[in-house]
């Protein structure tokens, strides 16, 4: 019997927001000390700024600095690396490149989960787009990558499948019920496992802008059945690493539901949560699983 070493961590979308000095932050926060005060209730965060602009070197550097060892960053790939006119005939922008380097700092502190590629509702699944999935994960080489679909026509074997050849992890997402999004789903393809929370909110799904499209805040009747599907992901002895997080970040929105969330772990897997009071104390809370192998 071997045994394998599982984290869990929760986490919001973003934590510089000028709407959570208040609900979230003391009042007179500056934005240059949300991120300490975030790691004091967090172990990880999502990284979306990056999806707009590569920030130099030194700014991962400062993130470093300012968490502590047990703390984990998911970086969002630039839009310039995912939302593309014609997949078929552009190779890889040169953002992915600088944006691979200058995560460096992250990679080397140990502090790195992984890059998210979230790609839009337009990208469909074809022979253009599988390639430049391939094309894309060449260039990124050997670092850890996690794809976003936003069209339900990827949610199909062929789909695993190739993502477990090219060890992309599968995000899997809770979001408005329409019929061309992704299913909710507990698919692994790769030793990490992600899911984001982005809310329900129909009515402004298609139409609204980035902060009213994920204005929502869950009731724990929607959320407990992603912690069901969270133990069933953690029996998986392929995955080593678990990453969720909420990014409805309206007034706070998803601190609060990070928070609701990770209760409802540590009821079912209490050992595996990387909880903010014991990772401050002891830093990261491997749960040792046996399993067969």
């Amino acid at each position: 019997m071997k045994r394998r070493s599982l984290s869990v961590a929760v986490g919001t979308c973003g934590y510089s927001y000028k709407d959570w000095v208040g609900p979230v932050y003391p009042v007179g926060t500056r934005p240059s000390k949300m991120l300490d005060l975030y790691a004091q209730r967090f172990t990880t965060v999502e990284i979306d700024a990056t999806y707009y602009r590569v920030p130099a070197a030194s700014t991962f550097e400062s993130m470093v600095r300012r968490t502590p060892p047990h703390f984990r960053f998911a970086a969002k790939l630039p839009g310039s690396g995912t939302h593309l006119p014609d997949p078929g005939m552009h190779g890889v922008h040169a953002d992915v490149l600088q944006f691979q380097g200058n995560i460096a700092p992250l990679i080397d502190a140990g502090k790195f989960a992984c890059i998210l590629a979230q790609f839009p509702n337009s990208f469909r699944p074809n022979a253009a787009t599988r390639s430049y999935l391939e094309t894309l994960r060449e260039t990124l080489d050997e670092v850890a990558l996690v794809a976003e679909f936003r069209h339900r026509d990827w949610q199909s074997n062929e789909t695993l499948e190739l993502l477990r050849a090219l060890h992309i992890g599968l995000v899997n997402v809770d979001e408005p019920h329409f019929k061309t999004l992704p299913r909710a789903s507990s698919d692994v393809t790769s030793e990490i496992a992600y899911i984001r929370f982005h809310g329900r909110n129909a009515a402004n799904w298609w139409r609204g802008t980035n902060e009213t499209r994920y204005d929502y805040l869950y009731r724990p009747e929607e959320v407990e059945p992603w912690a069901d599907r969270i133990v069933d992901i953690a029996a998986d002895p392929k995955v080593r690493e678990v990453y969720a997080y909420f990014n409805n970040h309206a007034r706070g929105q998803s601190v609060r539901n990070a928070e609701m969330f990770e209760e409802m772990l540590r009821d079912r897997l209490p050992a595996a949560v990387l909880h903010r009071a014991l990772a401050a104390e002891e830093g990261a809370l491997p749960l040792e699983l046996p399993f067969e192998g």
